[in-house]
C-alpha cells in the first residue's frame, strides 16, 4: 500500500506514522519538501503556488491511496487545477480522501447537524471548503470527505497552551465547539481505506461539544494550577479569524462514523484527550 498526501501537517504525520509502522510507503508534500517530524521514510516534495508539483512524480503515480489535507486558499484549490488529470491516471489508486471542516454547516443556533445537512456556510473560507469538497468529489474515484471540527492532540491542546501562558479562555455563554482528538481522526481515515465507499462525507467529531473556557478549566484542573480568568466574547478584541469560529454555533453528530466504519472513539470526550496528554508529558 502506497500513501500519498498533500499537505504533510499535523494529521498527515501521525496518519502517515501509523500507516509506516503498518509496511506502507508513504510520501507527501510541504511547501518546503521537507519536515523535520515526517519521521524516516517518508519522502516528501515540495508543491506551492512557486513550486508546483510534477504531474509525472513516481510517488504521486504509484499511490494507492491519495489524502488531501492542504486547504484551499484565495484562488481556490491549491491541487487539482495543476494535478487532476494526474490523480485520475494513477495506476492503482483504490482510495482518495479530503479533510474539510464543519464549518461547512454554518449556524444552526446550537442545533444538531449530520451528514444529511446542507452546507450553508457563513463565511468566504466555508464557501471555499464546499467549493474544494465538490471538486475533489468530482474525481473518480470520488474523495471521502471528513469534515474536521476543531483538532487537538500532543503538543496542541488546552494542556499546552496552560504551559505555554498562552491559555486564553474566552466566556461566551451556551456557545459549544466540537473537537477530535488527532488519534481518532487518524482511526477513522484508517476505517474508511479499509472499509471505502467512493463519495462517502463524514462527520469525525467527539461525543462531547464543550464551551471553550470549560475545556480550558478542565485542564488547569488536571495540572493542578489556577484556571485563567475567561475573558467575555465581547471584551476579548479578537482578530476576523479567531470571532469567526464564534460566528456559526452547532452541534455536530458523529453516529455514521460508529455505526458505517466501526470506529470506536479512543477519546470520548476532552475529558479522556486531556488526561492522555498530561500523563504522556508526566511520563516523559
Amino acid at each position: 500500500m502506497r500513501l500519498f498526501v498533500f499537505g504533510y501537517g499535523y494529521v498527515a504525520r501521525r496518519l502517515g506514522a501509523r500507516l509506516a509502522a503498518e509496511g506502507w510507503s508513504v510520501a507527501g508534500t510541504t511547501r518546503s519538501g521537507a519536515d523535520p517530524t515526517a519521521g524516516d521514510g517518508v519522502a516528501l516534495h515540495a508543491h506551492g503556488p512557486d513550486k508546483p508539483l510534477d504531474a509525472a512524480n513516481a510517488d504521486l503515480q504509484a499511490a494507492t491511496h491519495i489524502l488531501m489535507s492542504a486547504p484551499p486558499g484565495e484562488s481556490g484549490d491549491p491541487v487539482l487545477p495543476l494535478l487532476a488529470d494526474a490523480i485520475g491516471t494513477a495506476g492503482d489508486l483504490a482510495w482518495v480522501g479530503y479533510l474539510s471542516t464543519t464549518g461547512v454547516y454554518g449556524d444552526h443556533n446550537g442545533g444538531e447537524v449530520d451528514e444529511t445537512t446542507p452546507t450553508n456556510p457563513t463565511g468566504e473560507r466555508g464557501g471555499r471548503r464546499v467549493k474544494a469538497e465538490d471538486t475533489w468529489q468530482a474525481l473518480a474515484p470520488p474523495a471521502h470527505v471528513f469534515r474536521l471540527p476543531g483538532i487537538y492532540g500532543p503538543g496542541r491542546s488546552a494542556i499546552d497552551q496552560i504551559r505555554s501562558g498562552r491559555a486564553r479562555p474566552i466566556l461566551k455563554p451556551g456557545h459549544k465547539f466540537s473537537r477530535a482528538h488527532v488519534d481518532d481522526i487518524v482511526e477513522t481515515v484508517v476505517a474508511s481505506m479499509r472499509r471505502p465507499r467512493a463519495g462517502a462525507v463524514y462527520n469525525v467529531t467527539d461525543d462531547l461539544p464543550a464551551e471553550s473556557a470549560e475545556v480550558i478549566a478542565y485542564a488547569a484542573k488536571l495540572m493542578g494550577v489556577p484556571a485563567p480568568q475567561p475573558i467575555p466574547f465581547e471584551e476579548a478584541e479578537l482578530s476576523p479569524m479567531a470571532a469567526s469560529f464564534y460566528r456559526d454555533n452547532k452541534t455536530v453528530a458523529n453516529g455514521l462514523i460508529k455505526r458505517e466504519l466501526g470506529v470506536h472513539l479512543r477519546y470520548p470526550t476532552y475529558k479522556e484527550g486531556l488526561a492522555a496528554i498530561l500523563a504522556d508529558y508526566s511520563a516523559g
